[in-house]
């Protein structure tokens, strides 16, 4: 949610910012704006896309620059509410992503100390704290030090001022990293924006205030100098571009061959902690899709190494901690997700071994967990989740593996080439069906349940049609009465103990007339003949069933949105990172 650049250097910052912004649009925005030096501070900011009105911004002069794109939490969508916010001079401007918990109290305070506010937003508070601050120190560091000690809650902050030949950056529970050019220095929320200009950054830890100038970065932690590593990146700039696909989220699915193979690869015996390897029950907390990744896993390692596996929705969690005792698994693809990041603070309370999933170098997550599986899916700019959920399973699944001795080494290893072969499979005949669907049910057993889930939830972010995933026993506990020729179910029908129970749901789900467009294996004729439309899938070991099931949802509801005209890489009310409860 929200997105941050800044830029120092040589040359003229508004065009750099501008095009970060635009990088960072996957995460999800309804305004933005730009502020630079030149003299004063010139200010442009809007209600809607970049690409409807960057024009003026990038028309903004001066070297040194901030902007943002904002995610409205305090206030509606609109160009008073969109940052960056001034303070009553007009000298200093602020960008802020998080949220100010106890910005009412303050905004009372400085009300009360004649200040005039202009927006809705919690960020304003900050541009007039620092206006205080500064009046009494006349130096911005020592201002932004002064202030940030009264914020409660999370905030990735950057301030500039006339008169002032740097950026100060700040950062508590919202990510910001630095990226080190030559010559010249950027801010941004990810990497997303910088990589362009540099693979070297440095990433702020909780607390940290750093000093932006033309020279170099200064960076202090409770008032005292600190050292933070350099780290290299290792993405390209041709990874966060579409490379002659329609949408990011079709290139992103025609990556997972290589974003699972990377993934599996990356995890080995002697990264894997003995804490993992010795764990004799597992907690796993997550949101939205690494939660169904996370259910998935729980089926898989339950099924094969008769490891108990709990599994909890993070939000949850915080409020509502279980007795936890051993592992605890957070996964997150951004490594940013507020609520998973508490509820591993949580589990750390109960003095829980954390052990963190995520595929972002430096994310807040990776610096919570007591131990980090990095996955290797690249970059990930749709905001549906789909080389990076594909990535966690492949992680997961490599855990489980090492569990039974390497047992599913060979099966794993040779995942990818499965999802190559249906990646071009035709579906045009079920994307007719779901076309015209008001609600859609998704069906499974075992680890099939929460790929329904997953399916499902493809089907509803990008399409925005009403989609339900369940465990195929549970429809005739009510959701049977909803079942009718309008209402098409999707069936994952695969071999093994459930086959015959799940044919016997199939043809009661026929029996009330809903049509049914079922996954089942190659040259399954019994199925075949009692569904509507039938999705071969190839032979294969139970593992990579559960993989190709997935990319074939996913294909499923990326030509049904785009059937509708749907903005599918950026759907309605969504961002990419949840980066506040």
């Amino acid at each position: 949610m929200c997105g941050i650049v800044g830029y120092i250097g040589l040359r003229e910052a508004a065009p750099i910012i501008v095009e970060g912004l635009k990088r960072l649009e996957y995460r999800g925005y309804d305004s933005f704006g730009v502020a630079t030096i030149s003299g004063g501070i010139e200010l442009d900011k809007h209600q809607g896309r970049i690409s409807d009105s960057s024009g003026s911004a990038i028309r903004l002069t001066g070297k040194i620059g901030i902007g943002h794109t904002r995610w409205a939490t305090h206030g509606v969508p609109n160009d008073i509410n969109a940052h960056p916010h001034m303070d009553c001079s007009g000298r200093i401007a602020v960008v802020h992503n998080g949220i100010i918990e106890n910005y009412a109290e303050l905004k009372r305070q400085l009300i009360s100390r004649g200040h005039i506010f202009r927006s809705e937003t919690d960020t304003e508070v900050v541009a007039h704290l620092v206006e205080e601050a500064y009046a009494s120190e006349k130096d911005l560091l020592s201002a932004v030090q002064k202030v940030v000690p009264m914020l409660t809650g999370s905030y990735a902050l950057l301030v500039i001022a006339t008169g002032e030949d740097r950026i100060i950056a700040a950062r508590y529970a919202s990510p910001l990293v630095l990226g080190v050019g030559d010559g010249e220095f950027f801010a941004a929320s990810d990497m997303t924006p910088v990589i362009d200009h540099t693979e070297r950054a440095i990433f702020l830890e909780d607390g940290d205030v750093a000093s932006i100038s033309h020279e170099k970065i200064d960076l202090f932690h409770e008032g005292k100098t600190v050292q933070r590593p350099l780290e290299l990146i290792d993405w390209s700039g041709e990874d966060t571009k579409k490379g002659g696909f329609p949408h990011y989220m079709l290139k992103e699915i025609y990556e997972q061959p290589q974003a699972f193979y990377n993934s599996v690869r990356s995890v080995t015996g002697e990264i894997l902690p003995a804490s993992v390897k010795n764990a004799e029950s597992v907690t796993i907390i997550a949101c939205g899709s690494s939660y169904n990744a996370g259910l998935i896993f729980k089926y898989l390692l339950e099924n094969t190494c008769a490891i108990p596996v709990r599994l909890d929705f993070a939000s949850e969690f915080k409020y509502f901690p279980p007795p936890v005792r051993g592992l605890v698994i957070g996964i997150s693809q951004s490594g940013e997700t507020a609520d998973t990041i508490s509820a591993l603070k949580q589990a750390k309370v109960h003095n829980c071994t954390s052990l963190a999933i995520t595929n972002v170098l430096g994310s807040s997550i990776s610096r919570i967990a007591d131990f980090t599986l990095f996955m290797r899916a690249g970059p990930e700019i749709s905001v549906a989740a789909t080389k990076s959920f594909i990535a966690q399973l492949a992680v997961l699944m490599q855990i489980t593996s090492f569990l039974r001795n390497g047992e599913f080494e060979d099966v794993l290893r040779k995942g990818h080439q499965a999802i190559e072969e249906v990646l071009l499979m035709d579906l045009s005949e079920a994307v007719r069906l779901c076309l015209n669907a008001r609600s859609i049910f998704y069906v499974g057993r075992g680890p099939f349940y929460p790929v329904s889930l997953e399916g499902s939830l493809k089907m509803k972010e990008i399409s925005y049609i009403h989609a339900e995933g369940y465990a195929a026993g549970e429809l005739k506990h009510g959701p049977f009465a909803l079942l009718s020729p309008e209402t098409p179910v999707v069936a994952i029908c695969m071999p093994g103990e459930t086959y015959g129970v799940m044919m016997s749901n199939i043809k009661e789900m026929k029996a009330r007339g809903a049509p049914v467009i079922a996954l089942g294996e190659e040259g399954d004729l019994e199925l075949s003949e009692v569904v509507d439309i039938f999705i071969p899938l190839p032979v294969t070991h139970p593992f990579v069933q559960v993989l190709t099931s997935l990319i074939i949802l996913q294909l499923l509801a990326y030509y049904t949105a785009v059937g509708l005209n749907r903005d599918v890489d950026k759907p309605r009310n969504l961002a990419k990172s949840v980066t506040v409860e």
